[in-house]
């Protein structure tokens, strides 16, 4: 049985059209606020502002909490300081430190100001952390315990609260002063003796989270010891907060987004404005046109070398794709082992080894396979030792490429993801192209 949709997006749209908003309000309204917000980033910018206009106040806060940076930005146009306030006044406080975080600092001071007290004290504490540490990862919904508390206080205590806050596996234990000191797991709590003692059940946790930690080390240390929620503390070991696995999982999902989008120089709103696009992308292309510029340059030094040996031109892309693919290849392993962190000092000479191998075998094989192909197409003995030298040199340099460029970008604090691809492809061009020409001009002429 096929699973039912929950809306139709080619009939809302339709429905838009027609200018038929009030059956719209009826139909959107039903739908849960994750699914809305896809709606609306589904929709042209001028259809984003009609649905939001007809969207309960409500569901807003929920649904600006789901949409991405870029097109909530542009819903967040639309509203004043007072009107965020009013939708977002139920929200957890790590949710509205997520919208208010890439405001003007105007328009979040006019937002604290209509809030309680307790909330923007709490929403400012979250909002001094950077986004991409634990800091602005984590949420202060939590409940702490002390150890001198018997399970019947620790029972009484949580009943008062009625709910426990979502994700809760275990309570934190923490001293008067607020020094972190364990966990009390809740499934000890439910078979224990109500007389027992908190610091009796109360388990040592190893895996606390310094709050300056980056986020990209908070999914491994959730990841590496299956953790469904996490204490934040300081450096003089407060308690400050908790990170849970639903905050890991957004985070994964944003960090996979940008790093796919930041490889291809593309937008993650798939609506956004032309002028927007156009810029985005003008800057990645002309990065692409600098390297082309560099490889065209070695080529044009072997200009009068092409024009006596026309073959040469049919047999040079062949060259540079090869050497392309196995940089890529090489580049793709050693950009995920960094971001796993899988590669580190002890063990990159085996890999780099291991590459190398892979690099000189594929090199020779390939080139063998490569030259008997050009010997018969063209009859040429030359040809096939020129092209064989140069697919083992492109392969090897492909390796050392792919391996190096990305470990230097860690080094230089920059992202291996992003700016790895264009480099280690221009070098496999300028090696294969510098290979392969200046071979052929020592040979031929």
């Amino acid at each position: 049985m096929k699973p039912k949709k929950i809306f139709d997006l080619d009939s809302i749209h339709y429905e838009l059209s027609k200018g038929r908003f009030e059956d719209l309000r009826g139909m959107i309204n039903k739908i849960p606020p994750f699914e809305i917000a896809l709606l609306i980033e589904s929709s042209t910018p001028d259809n984003r502002a009609i649905l939001w206009q007809i969207i309960d106040e409500d569901l807003e806060g929920e649904i600006l909490s789901n949409l991405s940076e870029e097109v909530r930005e542009m819903i967040l146009s639309f509203m004043n300081p007072r009107e965020l306030a009013i939708v977002t006044k139920d929200l957890e406080p790590d949710k509205i430190a997520d919208i208010l975080q890439d405001l003007p600092e105007k328009v979040i001071s006019e937002v604290l100001e209509a809030m309680t007290e307790q909330n923007q004290k709490i929403i400012k504490k979250v909002l001094s952390y950077p986004k991409n540490t634990a800091g602005g990862l984590m949420n202060t919904d939590v409940i702490v315990i002390r150890p001198y508390h018997s399970i019947e206080v620790v029972l009484r205590y949580i009943r008062i609260k009625g709910s426990l806050p979502e994700s809760t596996d275990s309570l934190y234990v923490v001293s008067r002063n607020n020094k972190f000191r364990g966990v009390l797991p809740i499934s000890k709590i439910l078979i224990s003796s109500s007389e027992t003692l908190v610091k009796d059940l109360m388990e040592g946790f190893s895996n606390s989270i310094d709050v300056n930690t980056e986020s990209s080390e908070v999914i491994r240390i959730f990841e590496k010891n299956d953790l469904i929620s996490a204490p934040v503390i300081n450096s003089q070991n407060n308690l400050i907060g908790r990170i849970t696995v639903d905050d890991v999982i957004q985070e994964i999902k944003i960090e996979a987004d940008e790093s796919l989008r930041q490889i291809s120089g593309i937008d993650s709103d798939t609506f956004e404005k032309t002028s927007t696009a156009l810029k985005t992308r003008g800057v990645w292309l002309g990065a692409n046109l600098i390297t082309a510029i560099i490889a065209a340059s070695v080529i044009n030094i072997f200009k009068e070398t092409i024009e006596q040996v026309i073959f040469l031109a049919v047999l040079m892309p062949i060259i540079a794709s090869m050497g392309g693919v196995a940089a890529t290849q090489t580049l793709t392993i050693t950009v995920r082992g960094l971001a796993l962190g899988q590669i580190v000092k002890t063990n990159y000479l085996y890999i780099f080894n291991r590459e190398l191998l892979v690099g000189i075998s594929n090199g020779f094989i390939w080139a063998l396979v490569l030259s008997a192909i050009a010997c018969y197409w063209f009859q040429d003995w030359t040809l096939a030792y020129v092209i064989c030298l140069s697919m083992i040199i492109n392969l090897i340099s492909a390796v050392l490429a792919g391996m190096g460029i990305p470990i230097l970008l860690k080094k230089i604090k920059m992202d291996p993801a992003v700016g790895g691809s264009v480099i280690v492809t221009t070098v496999t061009d300028v090696v294969g192209f510098l290979s392969f020409l200046g071979l052929a001009t020592y040979f031929y002429i």
